[in-house]
């Protein structure tokens, strides 16, 4: 998978994406990360990239002209995201989408923002991490990369994990998980996991998956439809684990 990443703080991005098992995907070549400055298009001896608004008004705007010569010098994967706070929210689904393609590119805003007609001629759409504003798209961008490349197959070292991870499959969160010691200042790991019933550790994950929903995130249980019966019977046969 190729990702395009173009942005003036191309560090930020290289940096964060060394490391972890996205760094070893890149390592061995399973993901070709790219990341470009824009500042290396521009013009000027300030290698000046923004510009005051026409009109009037707060701040500054990142001018088109280094953000288009950038992307046709790269010839980047298609399709192009600007990252900003009024884009499309992006979520686990988008993540397998994306993680199923080819490829797809970034493209982080700085200032108060980039001259609309990047918007409306150059970018493929906007995403969107969430309702808050960031100081540049950069942050977001590491976001987006670690979200999608751990989906891509061969990234993860149990393939098993994107499967029972929240937002998964069964669109619930993930159930609480515990390792050794089996009790720890009197803090007691649930005698359920350690019977070695794997078919009743199974009910009870599927269960807990559930209460856990259902306090955290209500939203997700109506888009699924709600509680069918036989999930009932588990919330019943099952109590929640405790709760912050």
């Amino acid at each position: 998978m190729r990702i395009d990443v173009f942005t003036i703080f191309p560090g930020l991005v290289d940096t964060f994406c060394s490391e972890a098992l996205l760094g070893k995907a890149r390592g061995s070549g399973l993901v070709d990360l790219r990341c470009h400055d824009l500042r290396e298009h521009t013009t000027d001896v300030h290698r000046t990239v923004d510009d005051s608004p026409f009109g009037g008004g707060a701040g500054m705007l990142m001018r088109p002209e280094p953000i288009v010569a950038s992307i046709e010098a790269a010839n980047p994967p298609r399709p192009i995201f600007l990252l900003g706070p009024g884009g499309r929210r992006f979520d686990q689904a988008l993540a397998g989408e994306l993680a199923g393609s080819a490829g797809f590119s970034l493209l982080c805003g700085r200032y108060e923002g980039i001259d609309h007609r990047i918007r409306e001629h150059v970018v493929d759409g906007e995403l969107s991490v969430g309702d808050v504003v960031l100081g540049g798209g950069e942050v977001a961008a590491c976001l987006v990369i670690e979200a999608v490349t751990r989906l891509v197959p061969g990234l993860m070292g149990n393939a098993q994990s994107p499967l029972t991870e929240s937002f998964a499959a069964d669109g619930l969160l993930e159930e609480p998980q515990y390792t050794r010691p089996a009790d720890f200042r009197g803090w007691t790991v649930p005698e359920v996991l350690r019977s070695g019933d794997h078919a009743r550790i199974d009910r009870w994950r599927l269960a807990q998956r559930l209460h856990r929903t259902m306090r955290y995130r209500p939203d997700l249980i109506e888009a699924r439809g709600g509680i069918a019966p036989n999930e009932q019977r588990l919330l019943e046969e099952f109590p929640p684990v405790p709760y912050p």
